[in-house]
């Protein structure tokens, strides 16, 4: 077996592991990745391998970073199965049309307006997207589902997002099989909404993610103070609060502790604008897939099937574009939610052009900034930034709530591998930058007998 870490191997994003035996090959996600515009143009345009040579892709959850090339290898030629969990196919059929639809007016925009003249088509097309959701195929959790006669894959619950898996790949070659487990994102224990992961299956190999390999998460509890001061601090300024969120899974959370802030009357009378038809359409996916959702949300849902837990009174979802202009002329303090999380394409960059200017506003970011994303640079505090083209200067304060994260702390994932280290004949980490790499390997390595490594092609 042979396994070629195309994407996120020391960076997070652009996940494309391409498992080969034989004459099988097995893709294991096909992720977008985020960066510098220029250079995320040209490494998810081309494809690093043979498109039409890939048998089967196998899919662990509908975040971009995962599933946002997709388009592009049926593009390419791919013509085979993506195999994926119920709530990831409904999603991506949400989310893939979106991406190709940002792509091609994002092109539009920058072929009128931008200096560059690389930007010439999009990656994909809406067409493209259409073409790729037909080959979705979807299955149960906890399911062996055959790829051919001589590997199957196994489904179990990541509790990152919906319908986010870890996988189990098993692989019959020279009488011999294997076993690879790969964590997909691994989402903590203990937080609403979602069911906590379920255990590590046994296997010979591991691949995992480190996004937080070198850190600990403080507790929800204890965030949402934050949250509540950066909503009172808006209030008395008269700004606007303007917070990227990944329009799976964090705008849905956000959504649910500003209502748990509201009920218990910690927060002030203020506006709040989900601007992200994304975000809306996904939002209407969640109350479909109750099977992914923890025993209290059931319970919430059940008391209210119209589904209270992903909004409340003072939401307005604004779909079209004149809703979403119309926020602009809104007097007084507001919070906007709206996408793209690490601020790389999507209306947040308009409100971004519009309110980053002025100190009376605040950014907060609620989820993980990737290098060289826009969402890093405002976070790293650089004085100016480019925005659609355009420099602006970083007037408006800036904040970050780690708590909100979805994906899995040092001792989480270390907790999840342990039970079954003793049975690991090699791990090797990916989505992650080298620190936090470096740190998770160290420990992984005091749980394994043989031995940890960073991103090796041969198994």
């Amino acid at each position: 077996m042979q396994i070629t870490f195309w994407g996120a191997a020391q960076t997070v994003t652009g996940s494309q592991h391409l498992v080969v035996s034989g004459e099988t090959q097995i893709l294991l996600d096909c992720g977008l990745y985020q960066g510098r515009r220029a250079d995320a143009y040209a490494i998810n345009q081309k494809l690093p391998f043979a498109a039409n040579a890939v048998d089967t892709m196998v899919l662990s959850h509908g975040h971009i970073d995962h599933s946002g090339n997709v388009p592009n290898l049926s593009k390419s030629g791919f013509d085979g199965r993506i195999i994926c969990t119920h709530a990831t196919r409904d999603l991506c059929a949400v989310m893939l049309r979106d991406s190709a639809k940002i792509q091609e007016e994002d092109v539009s925009y920058l072929n009128r307006h931008g200096k560059n003249p690389t930007f010439t088509e999009p990656i994909y097309t809406m067409r493209d997207a259409e073409r790729a959701l037909h080959q979705f195929v979807s299955y149960d959790y906890e399911r062996n589902i055959k790829i051919n006669n001589d590997a199957t894959v196994t489904f179990g619950d990541a509790g990152h997002m919906l319908g986010s898996a870890w996988l189990l790949l098993e692989v019959r070659e020279n009488n011999k099989t294997t076993r690879l487990c790969f964590s997909g994102d691994l989402g903590r224990v203990g937080l609403p909404i979602l069911r906590d992961p379920t255990p590590m299956p046994e296997a010979d190999y591991l691949i995992i993610e480190s996004t937080y390999g070198d850190r600990l998460h403080d507790s929800v509890t204890n965030a949402l103070p934050d949250l509540q001061h950066a909503v009172n601090d808006i209030v008395r300024r008269g700004g606007k609060l303007i917070i990227p969120a990944f329009a799976v899974g964090r705008t849905q959370e956000i959504v649910y502790y500003l209502n748990e802030l509201t009920i218990h009357g910690r927060l002030p009378r203020i506006p709040v604008y989900v601007d992200s038809p994304l975000a809306i359409n996904v939002t209407e996916a969640f109350r479909t897939h109750p099977e992914c959702f923890d025993a209290e949300t059931n319970q919430l849902l059940m008391r209210d099937p119209d589904g209270d837990a992903f909004g409340f009174q003072r939401v307005e979802y604004t779909r079209t574009v004149e809703q979403s202009k119309a926020i602009n002329r809104v007097d007084g303090p507001a919070i906007i939610i709206s996408a793209s999380g690490m601020c790389e394409n999507g209306r947040i960059l308009h409100h971004l052009r519009n309110y980053i200017e002025d100190p009376k506003n605040m950014i907060l970011f609620v989820s993980f900034q990737a290098q060289h994303t826009l969402g890093r640079k405002i976070l790293d505090q650089l004085p100016w930034v480019r925005i659609l083209g355009d420099e602006f200067k970083v007037r408006a304060e800036v904040r970050r709530i780690e708590a909100f994260s979805g994906h899995a702390d040092r001792n989480d994932l270390l907790a999840w591998v342990k039970p079954q280290a003793k049975n690991l004949r090699g791990a090797f980490l990916v989505h992650g930058e080298m620190e936090p790499m470096q740190a998770l390997a160290d420990g992984i390595r005091n749980l394994l007998v043989y031995g940890c490594q960073f991103c090796p092609n041969d198994i």
